[in-house]
Protein backbone atom coordinates (compact mmCIF):
# COMPACT_ATOMS: atom_id res chain seq x y z
CA UNK A 1 0.00 0.00 0.00
CA UNK A 2 1.51 3.51 -1.15
CA UNK A 3 1.18 6.58 1.18
CA UNK A 4 -1.25 8.56 -1.14
CA UNK A 5 -3.62 5.46 -0.22
CA UNK A 6 -3.36 4.96 3.25
CA UNK A 7 -4.43 9.21 3.33
CA UNK A 8 -7.17 8.93 1.36
CA UNK A 9 -8.35 5.77 3.76
CA UNK A 10 -7.44 8.24 6.45
CA UNK A 11 -9.94 10.86 4.92
CA UNK A 12 -12.74 8.61 4.24
CA UNK A 13 -12.39 7.39 8.30
CA UNK A 14 -12.83 11.79 9.34
CA UNK A 15 -15.57 12.00 6.92
CA UNK A 16 -18.44 13.85 9.74
CA UNK A 17 -21.28 12.54 10.45
CA UNK A 18 -24.21 13.71 8.62
CA UNK A 19 -26.90 16.12 10.66
CA UNK A 20 -30.40 16.73 10.42
CA UNK A 21 -31.18 19.28 7.90
CA UNK A 22 -27.62 19.36 5.85
CA UNK A 23 -26.49 17.32 2.86
CA UNK A 24 -25.21 14.25 3.04
CA UNK A 25 -21.64 13.68 4.01
CA UNK A 26 -18.85 14.63 1.43
CA UNK A 27 -20.29 17.67 0.64
CA UNK A 28 -18.33 20.97 1.89
CA UNK A 29 -20.26 23.27 4.18
CA UNK A 30 -17.76 25.54 5.25
CA UNK A 31 -15.65 26.85 2.24
CA UNK A 32 -12.05 26.27 1.35
CA UNK A 33 -10.59 28.81 3.01
CA UNK A 34 -12.55 28.67 6.70
CA UNK A 35 -10.62 28.02 9.53
CA UNK A 36 -11.74 25.24 12.20
CA UNK A 37 -11.79 27.62 14.79
CA UNK A 38 -15.03 29.12 13.01
CA UNK A 39 -13.19 32.49 11.44
CA UNK A 40 -13.81 33.64 8.30
CA UNK A 41 -11.22 32.71 5.22
CA UNK A 42 -10.00 34.53 2.43
CA UNK A 43 -12.69 32.89 0.35
CA UNK A 44 -15.42 34.47 2.44
CA UNK A 45 -13.85 37.46 2.25
CA UNK A 46 -13.52 37.61 -1.51
CA UNK A 47 -17.28 37.41 -1.99
CA UNK A 48 -18.79 40.35 -3.56
CA UNK A 49 -21.60 42.10 -1.78
CA UNK A 50 -21.88 39.81 0.94
CA UNK A 51 -20.81 41.50 4.59
CA UNK A 52 -20.29 38.54 7.41
CA UNK A 53 -21.18 39.60 10.65
CA UNK A 54 -18.52 39.87 13.67
CA UNK A 55 -17.94 36.54 15.22
CA UNK A 56 -17.94 37.81 18.44
CA UNK A 57 -21.28 39.61 18.16
CA UNK A 58 -22.57 36.71 16.34
CA UNK A 59 -21.90 34.48 19.37
CA UNK A 60 -23.61 36.40 21.88
CA UNK A 61 -27.04 36.53 19.08
CA UNK A 62 -26.61 32.79 19.30
CA UNK A 63 -26.99 32.78 23.14
CA UNK A 64 -29.94 35.04 22.62
CA UNK A 65 -31.68 32.58 20.14
CA UNK A 66 -30.90 29.85 22.15
CA UNK A 67 -32.70 31.40 25.03
CA UNK A 68 -35.52 32.13 23.39
CA UNK A 69 -36.19 28.56 21.55
CA UNK A 70 -35.65 27.02 25.33
CA UNK A 71 -38.41 29.85 26.39
CA UNK A 72 -41.13 28.43 23.78
CA UNK A 73 -39.70 24.84 24.96
CA UNK A 74 -40.63 25.88 28.45
CA UNK A 75 -44.09 27.61 27.34
CA UNK A 76 -45.35 24.76 24.87
CA UNK A 77 -44.95 22.70 27.92
CA UNK A 78 -46.84 24.81 30.12
CA UNK A 79 -49.45 24.91 27.68
CA UNK A 80 -50.07 21.29 27.39
CA UNK A 81 -50.07 21.46 31.38
CA UNK A 82 -52.60 23.77 31.51
CA UNK A 83 -54.97 22.20 28.96
CA UNK A 84 -54.47 19.11 31.42
CA UNK A 85 -55.38 20.99 34.60
CA UNK A 86 -57.57 24.33 33.63
CA UNK A 87 -60.84 21.96 33.31
CA UNK A 88 -63.88 23.79 31.84
CA UNK A 89 -66.95 23.60 33.29
CA UNK A 90 -68.07 27.13 34.17
CA UNK A 91 -67.75 30.99 32.91
CA UNK A 92 -64.86 31.74 35.85
CA UNK A 93 -63.15 28.22 34.88
CA UNK A 94 -63.70 28.46 31.12
CA UNK A 95 -62.00 32.02 31.64
CA UNK A 96 -58.94 30.62 33.63
CA UNK A 97 -58.71 28.00 31.34
CA UNK A 98 -58.42 30.51 28.08
CA UNK A 99 -55.77 32.82 29.71
CA UNK A 100 -53.81 29.74 30.69
CA UNK A 101 -53.49 28.24 26.84
CA UNK A 102 -53.64 31.64 25.41
CA UNK A 103 -51.07 33.30 27.37
CA UNK A 104 -48.49 30.14 27.30
CA UNK A 105 -48.94 29.71 23.58
CA UNK A 106 -48.43 33.18 23.06
CA UNK A 107 -45.18 33.49 24.47
CA UNK A 108 -44.05 30.07 22.61
CA UNK A 109 -44.48 31.52 19.38
CA UNK A 110 -42.99 35.09 20.50
CA UNK A 111 -40.08 33.29 21.63
CA UNK A 112 -39.82 31.16 18.52
CA UNK A 113 -40.23 33.96 16.41
CA UNK A 114 -38.02 36.60 17.74
CA UNK A 115 -35.23 33.55 18.10
CA UNK A 116 -35.55 33.38 14.46
CA UNK A 117 -35.83 37.30 14.13
CA UNK A 118 -32.47 37.64 16.25
CA UNK A 119 -30.89 34.45 14.35
CA UNK A 120 -31.13 35.79 10.62
CA UNK A 121 -30.54 39.62 11.55
CA UNK A 122 -27.46 38.78 14.13
CA UNK A 123 -26.20 35.32 12.86
CA UNK A 124 -26.40 35.32 9.17
CA UNK A 125 -23.94 37.71 6.74
CA UNK A 126 -25.59 40.23 4.89
CA UNK A 127 -26.23 41.17 1.16
CA UNK A 128 -26.22 43.32 -1.13
CA UNK A 129 -28.00 41.81 -4.11
CA UNK A 130 -29.22 42.73 -7.87
CA UNK A 131 -32.07 40.85 -9.46
CA UNK A 132 -31.46 40.13 -13.09
CA UNK A 133 -33.88 39.04 -15.64
CA UNK A 134 -33.29 35.48 -17.17
CA UNK A 135 -35.46 33.18 -18.80
CA UNK A 136 -38.03 30.74 -17.35
CA UNK A 137 -36.19 27.97 -18.19
CA UNK A 138 -33.20 27.06 -16.22
CA UNK A 139 -30.17 25.76 -17.56
CA UNK A 140 -27.79 23.06 -15.88
CA UNK A 141 -25.37 25.69 -14.71
CA UNK A 142 -27.80 27.49 -12.99
CA UNK A 143 -29.29 24.72 -11.14
CA UNK A 144 -25.55 23.73 -10.09
CA UNK A 145 -25.29 27.72 -8.86
CA UNK A 146 -28.57 27.29 -6.92
CA UNK A 147 -27.60 23.83 -5.50
CA UNK A 148 -24.07 25.66 -4.56
CA UNK A 149 -25.87 28.35 -3.01
CA UNK A 150 -27.73 26.29 -1.02
CA UNK A 151 -25.17 24.09 0.64
CA UNK A 152 -23.34 28.00 1.26
CA UNK A 153 -26.56 29.07 2.36
CA UNK A 154 -26.47 26.07 4.66
CA UNK A 155 -23.41 26.90 5.70
CA UNK A 156 -23.64 30.63 6.88
CA UNK A 157 -26.72 29.94 9.02
CA UNK A 158 -24.36 28.47 11.26
CA UNK A 159 -26.80 25.53 11.51
CA UNK A 160 -23.89 22.93 11.39
CA UNK A 161 -21.23 25.22 12.49
CA UNK A 162 -23.25 26.18 15.51
CA UNK A 163 -24.87 23.26 17.60
CA UNK A 164 -26.16 24.99 20.70
CA UNK A 165 -28.90 27.01 18.18
CA UNK A 166 -29.26 23.50 16.31
CA UNK A 167 -30.11 21.71 19.58
CA UNK A 168 -32.25 24.27 21.40
CA UNK A 169 -34.61 24.79 17.93
CA UNK A 170 -35.19 21.67 17.63
CA UNK A 171 -35.61 21.29 21.44
CA UNK A 172 -38.13 24.09 21.16
CA UNK A 173 -39.90 22.70 17.67
CA UNK A 174 -40.65 19.29 19.28
CA UNK A 175 -42.92 20.26 21.85
CA UNK A 176 -45.05 22.69 19.06
CA UNK A 177 -45.84 19.85 17.13
CA UNK A 178 -48.11 18.02 19.79
CA UNK A 179 -49.81 21.33 20.37
CA UNK A 180 -52.66 20.45 17.67
CA UNK A 181 -52.80 16.83 18.77
CA UNK A 182 -53.70 17.67 21.93
CA UNK A 183 -56.56 20.57 20.95
CA UNK A 184 -58.42 17.71 18.75
CA UNK A 185 -59.56 16.51 22.12
CA UNK A 186 -61.63 18.72 21.84
CA UNK A 187 -63.23 17.88 18.79
CA UNK A 188 -64.79 15.20 20.77
CA UNK A 189 -68.19 16.64 21.85
CA UNK A 190 -69.43 12.72 22.78
CA UNK A 191 -67.10 13.50 26.13
CA UNK A 192 -68.77 16.72 27.48
CA UNK A 193 -72.26 17.28 29.00
CA UNK A 194 -74.24 18.30 26.68
CA UNK A 195 -75.80 20.74 28.63
CA UNK A 196 -73.91 21.74 31.28
CA UNK A 197 -72.54 24.89 29.42
CA UNK A 198 -75.67 25.82 28.10
CA UNK A 199 -77.44 25.72 31.28
CA UNK A 200 -74.85 27.60 32.73
CA UNK A 201 -76.00 30.44 30.26
CA UNK A 202 -79.60 29.70 30.42
CA UNK A 203 -80.23 30.62 34.31
CA UNK A 204 -79.51 33.83 35.71
CA UNK A 205 -79.50 34.96 39.88
CA UNK A 206 -83.06 35.85 39.61
CA UNK A 207 -84.06 31.98 40.35
CA UNK A 208 -82.31 32.28 43.79
CA UNK A 209 -83.10 33.24 47.21
CA UNK A 210 -81.59 35.70 49.53
CA UNK A 211 -80.08 35.26 52.49
CA UNK A 212 -83.51 35.22 54.50
CA UNK A 213 -84.56 32.62 52.07
CA UNK A 214 -87.27 34.86 50.29
CA UNK A 215 -87.26 35.92 46.72
CA UNK A 216 -84.55 38.87 45.49
CA UNK A 217 -86.03 41.98 45.67
CA UNK A 218 -85.43 44.53 41.93
CA UNK A 219 -83.63 47.48 43.01
CA UNK A 220 -82.30 50.34 41.64
CA UNK A 221 -79.59 50.22 39.25
CA UNK A 222 -76.99 52.61 40.70
CA UNK A 223 -78.14 53.61 44.15
CA UNK A 224 -79.66 49.79 45.56
CA UNK A 225 -83.06 51.34 46.47
CA UNK A 226 -85.58 48.76 46.80
CA UNK A 227 -88.79 49.53 44.62
CA UNK A 228 -92.36 49.58 46.39
CA UNK A 229 -94.67 49.23 43.43
CA UNK A 230 -97.15 52.10 45.27
CA UNK A 231 -94.54 53.96 44.32
CA UNK A 232 -93.41 53.33 41.05
CA UNK A 233 -97.37 54.91 39.61
CA UNK A 234 -96.39 57.10 37.10
CA UNK A 235 -97.76 55.57 33.58
CA UNK A 236 -93.93 55.77 31.14
CA UNK A 237 -91.93 55.50 33.74
CA UNK A 238 -88.79 53.41 33.06
CA UNK A 239 -86.10 52.03 35.60
CA UNK A 240 -82.76 50.15 35.34
CA UNK A 241 -83.45 47.33 37.90
CA UNK A 242 -80.74 44.67 39.25
CA UNK A 243 -81.18 41.78 41.74
CA UNK A 244 -80.72 42.81 45.54
CA UNK A 245 -77.26 41.64 46.61
CA UNK A 246 -76.02 41.20 43.31
CA UNK A 247 -75.37 44.87 42.71
CA UNK A 248 -71.45 44.98 42.44
CA UNK A 249 -71.25 41.31 41.12
CA UNK A 250 -70.84 42.07 37.15
CA UNK A 251 -70.69 38.46 36.04
CA UNK A 252 -74.31 38.26 37.61
CA UNK A 253 -75.70 41.63 36.31
CA UNK A 254 -74.44 40.73 32.27
CA UNK A 255 -77.50 38.61 32.50
CA UNK A 256 -79.79 39.84 35.12
CA UNK A 257 -80.29 43.38 34.49
CA UNK A 258 -83.44 44.01 33.72
CA UNK A 259 -85.72 47.51 32.39
CA UNK A 260 -89.05 48.00 34.53
CA UNK A 261 -91.92 49.83 32.65
CA UNK A 262 -95.17 51.28 34.50
CA UNK A 263 -97.96 51.09 31.73
CA UNK A 264 -101.84 51.71 32.11
CA UNK A 265 -104.25 48.52 32.39
CA UNK A 266 -105.57 49.02 28.88
CA UNK A 267 -102.23 49.60 27.27
CA UNK A 268 -100.97 46.09 27.69
CA UNK A 269 -101.60 43.85 24.88
CA UNK A 270 -101.92 40.04 24.60
CA UNK A 271 -98.51 39.15 23.99
CA UNK A 272 -97.50 40.12 27.63
CA UNK A 273 -98.20 37.52 30.29
CA UNK A 274 -100.43 39.38 32.33
CA UNK A 275 -99.76 37.27 35.01
CA UNK A 276 -96.06 37.92 35.57
CA UNK A 277 -96.94 41.84 36.31
CA UNK A 278 -98.31 43.61 38.98
CA UNK A 279 -100.35 46.61 38.47
CA UNK A 280 -99.35 47.48 35.36
CA UNK A 281 -95.27 46.88 36.03
CA UNK A 282 -93.65 44.89 33.36
CA UNK A 283 -90.03 43.57 33.61
CA UNK A 284 -87.86 42.68 30.60
CA UNK A 285 -84.43 41.81 30.16
CA UNK A 286 -82.57 44.52 29.68
CA UNK A 287 -79.79 42.66 27.52
CA UNK A 288 -80.66 42.91 23.46
CA UNK A 289 -81.75 39.47 22.27
CA UNK A 290 -79.10 40.46 19.02
CA UNK A 291 -75.57 40.43 19.87
CA UNK A 292 -75.81 41.77 23.94
CA UNK A 293 -76.00 45.28 23.54
CA UNK A 294 -78.19 47.06 26.77
CA UNK A 295 -81.88 47.80 25.51
CA UNK A 296 -82.20 50.70 27.47
CA UNK A 297 -83.72 53.56 24.86
CA UNK A 298 -87.62 54.19 25.68
CA UNK A 299 -89.86 56.05 23.72
CA UNK A 300 -92.86 56.57 25.91
CA UNK A 301 -95.86 57.21 23.08
CA UNK A 302 -94.83 54.06 21.01
CA UNK A 303 -93.88 51.92 23.85
CA UNK A 304 -90.81 51.05 21.83
CA UNK A 305 -87.66 49.85 23.38
CA UNK A 306 -84.84 50.20 21.48
CA UNK A 307 -81.33 48.96 21.34
CA UNK A 308 -78.55 51.71 19.95
CA UNK A 309 -75.99 49.07 18.49
CA UNK A 310 -77.95 48.07 15.78
CA UNK A 311 -81.71 49.79 16.18
CA UNK A 312 -83.79 46.80 17.39
CA UNK A 313 -86.93 47.55 18.96
CA UNK A 314 -89.17 45.89 20.60
CA UNK A 315 -93.06 46.54 21.30
CA UNK A 316 -92.75 46.74 25.27
CA UNK A 317 -96.67 46.82 25.45
CA UNK A 318 -96.89 43.67 23.58
CA UNK A 319 -94.37 41.03 25.21
CA UNK A 320 -91.29 43.21 23.59
CA UNK A 321 -91.70 41.13 20.89
CA UNK A 322 -89.39 42.40 17.87
CA UNK A 323 -91.02 44.82 15.29
CA UNK A 324 -87.57 46.54 13.39
CA UNK A 325 -83.99 45.21 13.26
CA UNK A 326 -81.93 41.91 13.44
CA UNK A 327 -82.74 40.61 16.58
CA UNK A 328 -84.68 37.47 16.26
CA UNK A 329 -86.45 37.01 19.41
CA UNK A 330 -88.49 39.58 22.13
CA UNK A 331 -86.73 40.26 25.27
CA UNK A 332 -87.77 37.63 27.97
CA UNK A 333 -90.06 38.80 30.40
CA UNK A 334 -89.39 38.18 33.94
CA UNK A 335 -92.10 37.36 36.83
CA UNK A 336 -92.95 39.51 39.24
CA UNK A 337 -95.01 40.32 42.32
CA UNK A 338 -94.59 42.25 45.68
CA UNK A 339 -93.69 40.96 49.07
CA UNK A 340 -95.62 41.53 52.51
CA UNK A 341 -94.13 44.84 52.96
CA UNK A 342 -95.23 45.96 49.09
CA UNK A 343 -91.72 45.57 47.38
CA UNK A 344 -91.16 44.11 43.93
CA UNK A 345 -89.94 40.69 43.97
CA UNK A 346 -88.85 38.17 41.41
CA UNK A 347 -91.18 34.97 41.67
CA UNK A 348 -88.67 32.90 39.73
CA UNK A 349 -86.70 32.99 36.96
CA UNK A 350 -86.83 34.16 32.99
CA UNK A 351 -88.26 31.19 31.06
CA UNK A 352 -86.05 31.47 28.13
CA UNK A 353 -82.34 32.53 28.11
CA UNK A 354 -81.43 35.92 27.96
CA UNK A 355 -78.92 37.72 25.58
CA UNK A 356 -78.67 36.74 21.94
CA UNK A 357 -80.51 34.42 20.55
CA UNK A 358 -78.04 31.61 19.75
CA UNK A 359 -77.53 30.63 23.01
CA UNK A 360 -80.89 29.64 22.74
CA UNK A 361 -80.81 27.32 19.33
CA UNK A 362 -77.52 25.83 21.47
CA UNK A 363 -79.02 25.23 24.08
CA UNK A 364 -82.09 23.35 21.83
CA UNK A 365 -79.21 21.76 19.80
CA UNK A 366 -77.70 20.34 22.98
CA UNK A 367 -81.46 19.00 24.06
CA UNK A 368 -82.04 17.26 20.10
CA UNK A 369 -78.45 15.68 20.36
CA UNK A 370 -78.82 14.50 24.42
CA UNK A 371 -82.36 13.03 22.89
CA UNK A 372 -81.15 11.77 19.70
CA UNK A 373 -78.61 9.82 22.06
CA UNK A 374 -81.15 8.39 24.39
CA UNK A 375 -83.47 7.21 21.15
Amino acid sequence: MTDNEHEIEQVDERVPKRVIGTPAPGTSLLGDGESATGGHGPHEAEVSGVTFQDEHKARKAEKIVALCFTVTFVAAIVFIISYVVFQVGSLDATGLSNLALGGSLTVALLGLAIGIVVWVRQIMPKYSLIQERHLMASDDDTREVVAETFVQGANESGFVKRPLLRRTMLLAAAPLGLLPIVLLRDLDNSKMPASKFNETLRHTVWGEKNKEGKPLRLVVEGTGQPIRAADFNSPGGILSVVPEGYEHDLTALAKATLILIKFRPEEIKSGTNKNWTHDGIVAYSKICTHVGCPAALYEQTTHHILCPCHQSTFDAADGAKVIFGPAARPLPQLPITVDDQGYLIATGDFNVPVGPSYWERGDAEAEARSKGGQA
